[in-house]
C-alpha cells in the first residue's frame, strides 16, 4: 500500500547519525534512514525526524538534509589512524569507510576490552597499537553521539601499517612476522602489534553483517 501525504507527519526533531529515537515495539517499526537495536530505533542519517502509519503502525524514517552525507554505521569496515594511546584506550581519527576515502575525518576511540576476543582482561594497548598506526576496525553501534566507537576484535581486524618506533634515518613500513609482531625491514627491530589478517573489506562486511543480525 502506498503511503500519501495524509499517512505522513513531520516531526520537529532534527537528529544526528547513531542518535537513539524511541522505543522500538510491535506498534512501532524501523523504517529508511533508521535501523532497530535491541529494543530501541537510531537514526543512520542526518536530517528530519518523520513518522508515517501504516495499518495502526508508526513507521519513524529520516529524510535527509540536502546530499547525503557517508558516515560511518555500525557494522562499517574502516581504516583509521591511531592518534594516542594510554592503557584504557586508543584515541583515532576515522579516514575511509571500505573503499571510499572520507572527505572528513570522524573522531574515534578504541577501548581496551574491544581490542581482542579472548584474554581481554591481559591487552597491553600500547604492545597492540602506537601512535601512527594504521588499523582496520569494525564501528560499533554508537552509545555516545561525541565519538565513534571501534573494534578489532576479529582477526581481520587491527595494524596493517606501522612505521618502527626507531626506524633510522630510512623510515619503511614494519612487516607482519606474526600475529602479534612486525618487524622493521631496515633495523631488523622487532615490536609489539595487534596484526590484521588482510581480506577484502566487502568480504569482511558481509560476514558481519550476520553477526549484528544475530546480536540483536
Amino acid at each position: 500500500m502506498a503511503l500519501s501525504s495524509k499517512n505522513m507527519k513531520y516531526s520537529n526533531l532534527i537528529c544526528l547519525p547513531g542518535q537513539r529515537l524511541c522505543l522500538s515495539d510491535e506498534k512501532t517499526a524501523a523504517g529508511h534512514g533508521t535501523y532497530e537495536r535491541k529494543g530501541y530505533i537510531y537514526a543512520t542519517l542526518a536530517g528530519s525526524v518523520i513518522i508515517k502509519e501504516k495499518d495502526s503502525c508508526k513507521i519513524i524514517e529520516v529524510q535527509g538534509a540536502g546530499n547525503r552525507t557517508i558516515v560511518p554505521l555500525a557494522g562499517d569496515v574502516v581504516a583509521a589512524r591511531v592518534l594516542q594511546v594510554n592503557q584504557r584506550f586508543a584515541k583515532c581519527s576515522i579516514q575511509s569507510i571500505g573503499a571510499h576515502v572520507l572527505d572528513q575525518s570522524y573522531r574515534a576511540v578504541l577501548r581496551r576490552e574491544d581490542v581482542r576476543a579472548t584474554e581481554k582482561d591481559r591487552v597491553e594497548m600500547y604492545k597492540c597499537y602506537r601512535p601512527g598506526d594504521l588499523i582496520l576496525a569494525k564501528v560499533l553501534p554508537r552509545i555516545e553521539l561525541s565519538c565513534y566507537e571501534l573494534s578489532t576484535a576479529e582477526n581481520e581486524l587491527g595494524v596493517v601499517v606501522a612505521v618502527a618506533s626507531e626506524g633510522g634515518t630510512e623510515v619503511a613500513p614494519m612487516v607482519p612476522i606474526s600475529w602479534t609482531e612486525m618487524q622493521c625491514p631496515n633495523t631488523l627491530v622487532k615490536e609489539p602489534r595487534k596484526v590484521a589478517k588482510i581480506v577484502s573489506a566487502s568480504a569482511l562486511k558481509s560476514q558481519n553483517n550476520g553477526n549484528f543480525a544475530n546480536a540483536k
